[in-house]
């Protein structure tokens, strides 16, 4: 099964596209790859793969003896992409217009590994809160570039990609990088306790919530500046006709405050 292994990752199918092509989770296709011999395969899902692969017996021998050509690989990704339902199903959810082939698949793969994880039983309930907060940090990483950082740490601690590739401000990244491989390692070393950290978390705390409640406060005064310009305007609402008037009366409103 080395064998098998390493032609897929020569031909480079990852476990979510083969997931996808033989119809099952990406676990089990790392079941069924830890298995001895592809015999122990369900037998549709062998013939799948005997099928994308161009060959009649799975055995090492016969894998092992694959030359990868252009035209085999070629070949290949051509029977993958017709057994994998990917952006073709999804420009049924989403409009795919101005999207090249990859940003297709990359939305196709995300969605495949969300839909995973939340059918997941053992871990419903977690792995839904894990994706709220994946959802919320999408929201978010326009304002706070730390994040693209984080996103950029744990693709390096996990293999995807090289630790010396910086595909955003280099000098921030590595210095953040640094920092938190720093905090990491001495919560991965049992150096941190929840005693120590006491008066630390308390003060994140209160500042998340002197945050809000500014937050607050700008989105009370902003409602009261609103009803305002629509009581000077005669106004009970604001709609499609009235509201470059009420928005300007809004912007009146506020200077006359500075």
């Amino acid at each position: 099964m080395n064998n098998l292994n390493e032609l897929l990752q020569e031909l480079g199918i990852s476990k979510v596209r083969l997931a996808k092509y033989l119809n099952v989770s990406r676990q089990m296709v790392y079941n069924y790859l830890e298995l001895e011999d592809i015999n122990k395969w369900p037998k549709e899902k062998k013939i799948l793969l005997l099928k994308l692969l161009d060959i009649e017996d799975g055995d090492d021998a016969t894998i092992k003896g694959i030359k990868i050509t252009t035209d085999y690989l070629m070949a290949v990704e051509n029977r993958l992409n017709q057994g994998v339902k990917s952006s073709s199903d999804m420009d049924n959810y989403f409009d795919m217009k101005g999207l090249n082939k990859n940003e297709q698949t990359m939305i196709a793969d995300i969605t495949y590994l969300i839909k995973e994880k939340l059918l997941d039983e053992n871990k419903k309930s977690e792995n839904f809160q894990a994706m709220t907060y994946l959802y919320h940090m999408l929201q978010s990483i326009d304002n706070v570039p730390e994040i693209k950082y984080i996103l950029g740490y744990m693709s390096k601690t996990t293999g995807f990609i090289s630790p010396e590739e910086y595909a955003f401000n280099e000098e921030q990244q590595f210095i953040f990088e640094g920092i938190l491989y720093s905090a990491l390692t001495l919560y991965n070393n049992g150096g941190a306790s929840r005693s120590k950290l006491a008066e630390s978390h308390k003060r994140f705390v209160q500042e998340i919530e002197q945050k809000n409640e500014e937050k607050l406060s700008r989105t009370q005064q902003l409602n009261t500046i609103k009803i305002q310009a629509l009581r000077e305007l005669g106004y009970n609402q604001i709609n499609e006709q009235n509201a470059a008037e009420v928005f300007e009366k809004i912007a009146e409103i506020q200077s006359r405050k500075v």
